[in-house]
């Protein structure tokens, strides 16, 4: 006799109708739905609501909140009236005069008129020809002749602006290898793919410095903001499914001095927070991935978490749980605004902190009692479930933030020194190897750095690649994005 498996239960049957339709919102919404997460309340909510009979996963009622929020009054500027010199001025000038046609020796100049017109030449590929004359010594005492420059790559064509331009083209601009190729072909240069590749690894190698420095600058600061972020890698081996190996870059911010740390690993094992963060002491901002479990857990070392990540899942919830949704990320939104308040009136740590404790702490103690009272009124595997469960697990880290006025409520700035890694894989797809993973790490901590300082990259590198292969080791801060100035500053 054929076992037959039992019917499931009318409460198994609309859980499972739950689960799909959670599903089927989610991917309606990464298919269709816009990438932003901003919060608008809804007063009258025309969609369907997911009514069960478990009474447990009714939604609980939306209390109305009022957040009153005054902006700063500017002064009114003085009217703005277009000016014929709205270029900059560091842009060259080519005068041209335009006399008019005919005999004009009886006429009174009485003023000019004056058009400008910005016009573009294409960028130059020129050969700097070095001629060392070399002479015999009296008496056979051998040949003297000039010494060559130090050069970025011994024994290469390339100087230091043609790599500066190939790293920024790649690394800022995203533009892959490949297609730098194809313009400098139509430059009438070939340059083949091989060989900008080979400029790169000589470049992540010469700047390799730089980054270790960076890395000791992160490891003595007293707060850090962490994310990890994946980088498709090709390897020797290719993996049985045919795709390539994921590799992960993790990356340290210190927004407090503003600098950048990429770490290229292999994988996403807590082996890499490990041994950068094996004697750093402090506030470390996170998510909730595991990874970061060995080293919060020593005593000198204070967890923050992450709102946007506590509030991502309560955005993930509306479609099934709107009401529960909308009240969180109602006072997620006021708690933010606090943050902006703080920002626009530029108010330094001490007032930021007693900002905090006023209309923060209040607000917070309101969230926590709703989340315990509400944890119990949904099911644990459904969207809301899952939102409640990962903020009530991370409480004691969220509600750190209020506790000194340096520390932020999130960690978006990390996360938007990591955006061009994101929108530079999806250009060049991959990295060539593990050790060219790490090399892109080299450049990335540098260029990010320099964002964050405002410094321009092209000069930038184009003036270190000139002065690293000379420039004494113990004295390499002094290249550092945050400290580099001019030649002729």
């Amino acid at each position: 006799m054929i076992a037959t498996a039992p019917e499931p239960t009318y409460n198994e049957l609309q859980f499972e109708v739950l689960r799909l339709r959670q599903e089927n919102a989610e991917l309606r919404r990464l298919l269709f739905g816009q990438k932003r997460e901003r919060f608008i309340p809804v007063a009258n909510d025309q969609q369907l609501e997911i009514a069960l009979n478990d009474d447990r996963q009714q939604a609980a009622p939306v209390a109305t909140t009022t957040i009153t929020y005054a902006r700063r009054e500017k002064k009114a500027s003085p009217a703005k009236f277009p000016s014929r010199n709205f270029f900059p001025d560091h842009l060259r000038r080519e005068i041209i005069r335009l006399e008019p046609e005919g005999d004009i020796s009886g006429l009174k100049k009485i003023g000019d008129e004056t058009t400008q017109e910005l016009e573009y030449v294409p960028p130059e590929l020129y050969v700097k020809v070095y001629i060392r004359p070399k002479y015999a010594a009296p008496k056979g005492e051998g040949v003297v002749i000039a010494d060559l420059p130090s050069r970025p790559i011994d024994k290469g064509i390339p100087g230091p602006g043609l790599l500066a331009q190939v790293a920024v083209n790649k690394f800022v601009d995203h533009l892959p290898l490949y297609r730098q190729h194809q313009q400098f072909l139509r430059m009438g240069v070939s340059l083949p793919y091989s060989t900008l590749a080979d400029w790169i690894k000589a470049m992540g190698m010469l700047l390799a410095p730089l980054a270790q420095a960076t890395c000791r600058l992160v490891q003595q600061s007293s707060y850090l903001m962490v994310d990890e972020t994946p980088i498709p890698v090709l390897t020797r081996v290719p993996l049985a499914s045919g795709k390539c190996h994921l590799g992960y870059y993790w990356v340290y911010y210190d927004p407090l001095a503003k600098v950048v740390f990429f770490d290229y690993r292999p994988g996403r094992s807590r082996a890499g927070p490990n041994e950068i963060l094996q004697n750093f002491n402090g506030h470390l901002q996170i998510d909730g991935y595991e990874g970061y479990n060995n080293v919060i857990a020593r005593p000198r070392v204070i967890a923050v978490g992450c709102f946007a990540h506590a509030r991502r899942y309560f955005d993930k919830a509306k479609d099934s749980d709107r009401g529960r949704a909308e009240w969180m990320l109602s006072k997620i939104q006021a708690l933010y605004l606090i943050e902006r308040r703080a920002r626009e009136e530029g108010l330094p740590f001490e007032a930021r902190y007693q900002l905090r404790q006023r209309e923060a702490v209040p607000l917070l103690a309101e969230i926590k009692a709703w989340l315990k009272e509400n944890s119990i009124q949904v099911l644990p595997k459904s969207a809301m479930g899952k939102a409640i469960g990962y903020m009530l697990g991370q409480w004691s880290k969220l509600e750190q933030y209020v506790t000194d006025g340096r520390l932020e409520i999130d960690n978006n700035l990390v996360e938007n020194a990591i955006r061009p890694v994101a929108i530079g894989r999806r250009n060049y797809l991959f990295a060539g190897s593990h050790d060219g993973a790490r090399r892109a790490a080299v450049i990335y901590t540098l260029l990010a750095t320099a964002k964050l300082h405002q410094v321009e990259p092209f000069a930038y590198l184009r003036d270190i690649l000139n002065r690293l292969p000379d420039h004494p080791i113990n004295k390499i801060a002094e290249l550092l994005p945050q400290n580099w100035r001019t030649p002729n500053s």
